[in-house]
Order: C-alpha cells, then structure tokens, then sequence
C-alpha cells in the first residue's frame, strides 16, 4: 500500500496525470479485499493525488469512503 501512495503521490504533486498509472492503481484499489493493509496517510495520499491530478475514479472515491464510513472507530485518524 505505501507503494501505491508514494507513486501516486509524486504523480499528482508533479500535476502529472498519467491515465493509464492512474487507472491501474485505482483498479488494483478497487478490487482490494479489504483495504485494512492501508494506513489512513496512505488513503488520504491517494485520494489527495487523484484529486489533484484531476484524475475522475469514481469507484475509488466510493471504496475509500466506504471503508472509512464502515470503520468501528477513526482512532487511527490522526488530524
């Protein structure tokens, strides 16, 4: 998981939308399991990164927010 986020991160820290990259690391996301292997910097990362890359993954968003919303607790969630 640190991987994906540290790629995805450069990629939209140099506002370099690389569609295909984008697309196969959200795809690999996606399918996940359980994204319980990922630290909460590594999700804020990767959604930061597609946000802004402006790179639309509209199944990522929801698989991101859905694993936040179904958490027991955000104690993991440091501000």
């Amino acid at each position: 998981p640190q991987e994906l986020s540290n790629i995805s991160w450069a990629y939209g820290t140099a506002q370099v939308p690389h569609p295909k990259l984008f697309e196969k690391v959200a795809n690999h996301i996606v399918g996940s399991k359980s994204l319980d292997r990922f630290k909460p910097q590594e999700l804020s990362n990767i959604s930061w990164a597609y946000g802004t890359a402006q790179v639309p993954h509209p199944k990522l968003f929801e698989k991101v927010a859905n694993h936040i919303v179904g958490s027991k607790s955000l104690d993991r969630f440091k501000p």
